[in-house]
């Protein structure tokens, strides 16, 4: 079968990365904190994951694809059934969510918006750098970097020593590999590289994991983030939400999405014990699904969509929104659920929580002075 775009986006595994070990920047008088983002790629529909309640545009638009059972959470808005982990969060008021939200990115390309999702850019591909990675590097978080797929994903890069590793099963990389990496790698200098290939070489090799397992993954990462001098931060990546056909209800492509994104938070909480507490989990995606069904059954690419958050640094259980309405006129570009808060003011703020860093040092060392909105005391515990 020919590889196109879409049919990665729709077939492509989970991967985990972890970054941020060995890094004795907490004293034993205070509690180290961890920071997990979980990409969901191929555009995230946030009405169906999160709809709101009674709306009749919603259901006049999607006539196929409304949920006729779902999980109440407040008087405005429900919960897609599938997400029964997310739900428990939700009870235990460590769960919440930021809804018609997106990176400022209004074209409908995947490659664009997914690099523009994760270097925190207006341009694609100018920046070389991640949000995450740029906010690591502010922090301190430089050192013992651990990926365990290849190659290092763009949200990460930025800081040294960030690399990659990749699951060889006890053995050293092959030149095959290693002539991956000079190609993945080819604007960093011939010492850089080196010294990234040393470091891949000096890594323990006992770690390789199905990439579409997720529960081991997110078991694994869990438990090394439990530890005091584990990673702080963890990136997962979810494809498949790309559902221009059969995207289905309470049951279908998109509802199976969700489902593995649930098992990341269920697991983690799980995991971590005690340690979920000083956790927050995130999650990011390049652009929302349209209002309107399409002739398949499915929705095409859309704009507004919506950020889950779950741990025990939340502020509360929440549905955070400054809900811009469903009505044609309301809509983006008469189609789109609209975006009403910058995402990257929910990341910014999530950073600056996790990291100990205050809010304008993220905005101007991070996402350059951007004008963004620090939300900090809204949705996080500070």
């Amino acid at each position: 079968m020919k590889i196109t775009r879409r049919n990665f986006l729709k077939g492509s595994l989970a991967t985990l990365f972890l970054a941020g070990s060995g890094i004795p920047v907490y004293s034993a008088t205070k509690a180290k904190k961890n920071l997990v983002v979980v990409m969901l790629r191929g555009g995230m529909d946030a009405l169906c994951a999160v709809p709101v309640i009674g709306d009749k545009d919603l259901k006049k638009r999607r006539k196929e694809l409304v949920l006729e059972e779902t999980i109440k959470l407040n008087s405005d808005f429900s919960l897609h059934p599938i997400l029964k982990g997310f739900h428990e969060l939700w009870k235990d008021k460590k769960g919440a969510v930021v809804h018609a939200t997106n990176i400022p990115y209004t074209q409908r390309s995947h490659f664009d918006g997914q690099n523009l999702m994760e270097s925190g850019g207006k341009i694609p591909y100018k920046e070389k750098t991640g949000w995450l990675g740029r906010g690591m590097k502010v922090a301190g978080l430089k050192q013992k970097g651990l990926a365990l797929a290849l190659p290092m994903p763009l949200l990460l890069r930025g800081v040294p020593q960030n690399n990659n590793y990749f699951p060889t099963k006890g053995k050293l990389p092959t030149d095959k590999v290693l002539s991956l990496l000079k190609n993945v790698y080819s604007e960093r200098s011939e010492d850089e590289l080196i010294s990234m290939l040393e470091i891949i070489k000096s890594r323990p090799k006992e770690r390789s994991y199905a990439a579409d397992d997720l529960y081991s993954l997110a078991n694994e990462a869990g438990k090394l983030m439990k530890e005091t001098d584990g990673p702080r931060v963890a990136v997962f990546e979810v494809g498949g939400f790309d559902t221009h056909a059969a995207q289905g209800g309470v049951h279908g492509t998109h509802s199976d999405c969700l489902k593995n994104m649930d098992l990341i938070f269920a697991t983690l909480k799980k995991r971590l014990k005690e340690e979920f507490d000083n956790t927050l989990i995130v999650t990011l995606t390049e652009f929302g699904r349209t209002i309107k069904q399409n002739s398949g059954l499915g929705t095409e690419h859309g704009y507004g969509s919506a950020i889950f958050m779950g741990g025990g640094l939340l502020k509360k259980n929440q549905i955070y929104a400054d809900w811009p309405g469903l009505k044609k006129k309301e809509l983006f570009e008469g189609r789109d659920l609209n975006s009403t808060i910058d995402a990257r003011s929910v990341y910014a703020s999530a950073m600056s929580t996790v990291f100990d860093i205050e809010f304008k040092t993220i905005k101007d060392k991070v996402f350059w002075g951007e004008d963004l909105n620090n939300l900090s005391d809204k949705l996080f515990k500070t």
